[in-house]
């Protein structure tokens, strides 16, 4: 089954789409563009935190509209023990997750017993809660953040591993990358993904079998705050810097347009969302005449994707039913 996955459109383009990102480090230079490797960088950071979105608005039905709330409290809590000159990434990355965690099992909590339009706007008053308070912390840089001494530390024995380097940070964050990939797959396939799924199509029927979907979409909604925690740090590790502009609303926005685009409730749909979202931004800001209304060109452009491609990207490589079939069929490899 997984040998014939690799043989359809949507298999074919994911691998070749990892093959791009593994490659980068070299291809950047080939072409003479090294820059390339800071904007990876930053595409498999903001893909973590779309893979962790998608794992409640793709597959859950949960339409957060707070979740750059959890990037800004992973990235806070490392830039917060980084001031006190605390710079083990051994305290600082389980502290981002266990942090971001605890914070979405709070505003989970409350959010998850209500409904549609009610629950956007309470995810959303709650990350601006957090924004606010970042904003008022003067001892932490207010509005002007807070710049970081160095990245994070990481003793091996008598060793250290340096991450100081971006070539060595860059497949940091592809292994963190993949790693949410394959996290999100299996959570997907497994019971609890399942009851997840279902609650998301019909929860009423899913209660009267018996299962507690509140305590599932708790749990799934922990889960996807700590993967945001997770690119925080990661955001935080990168650009040496934390500010309010972390949790603000506009970035709950793009990463809700980053998993439309790909594709809500695909897997690898939130990666190529987030590539091309940030590839075309990137490309676009650097046009002449467009530099500061570059957003004329984009706007219209996500218009269509939501008007035309409703399963986004991830969509244009759909099976059709026949060759589905077909592919499902060859269990012999």
């Amino acid at each position: 089954m997984r040998l014939a996955f690799l043989r359809t459109p949507r298999g074919i383009f994911a691998a070749v789409v990892l093959l791009v990102f593994a490659l980068m480090p070299w291809i950047g230079p080939l072409v003479g563009q090294p820059y390339l490797l800071e904007i990876f960088i930053r595409i498999m950071i903001w893909s973590i935190a779309a893979i962790s979105l998608n794992l409640i608005l793709g597959f859950g039905g949960m339409i957060s509209f707070g979740h750059a709330a959890y990037i800004g409290i992973g990235g806070y809590t490392m830039g917060i023990l980084s001031y006190y000159e605390i710079y083990s990434g051994w305290l600082h990355w389980p502290m981002a997750l266990l942090t971001s965690g605890l914070a979405a099992l709070v505003f989970g909590a409350i959010c998850l017993r209500t409904r549609g339009v009610y629950f956007i706007m309470i995810t959303l008053a709650f990350a601006q809660m957090f924004y606010f308070l970042s904003v008022s912390a003067e001892e932490y840089g207010s509005d002007d953040g807070l710049p970081l001494d160095q990245r994070s530390e990481f003793a091996l024995g008598g060793g250290q591993f340096d991450i100081s380097d971006n070539h060595i940070f860059y497949y940091v964050a592809f292994a963190f990358m993949l790693l949410s990939l394959f996290v999100t797959y299996k959570i997907v396939n497994s019971r609890f993904g399942m009851v997840v799924r279902g609650a998301k199509s019909n929860e009423p029927r899913m209660q009267a079998v018996g299962f507690p979907t509140y305590r599932y979409k708790l749990a799934c909604f922990v889960l996807s705050g700590m993967g945001c925690g997770l690119a925080g740090v990661l955001e935080a590790n990168f650009e040496m810097y934390v500010s309010p502009d972390m949790l603000f609303w506009t970035r709950s926005g793009e990463l809700i347009f980053m998993v439309v685009l790909g594709g809500m409730g695909s897997l690898f749909g939130p990666v190529a969302g987030t590539a091309v979202y940030l590839l075309l931004s990137e490309f676009l800001s650097e046009m002449p005449g467009l530099k500061e209304h570059w957003h004329l060109v984009f706007g219209p452009f996500l218009v269509l994707v939501v008007l035309f491609a409703r399963k986004g990207i991830d969509g244009l490589f759909e099976m059709r039913p026949q060759r589905r079939a077909a592919a499902e069929g060859a269990t012999g490899d």
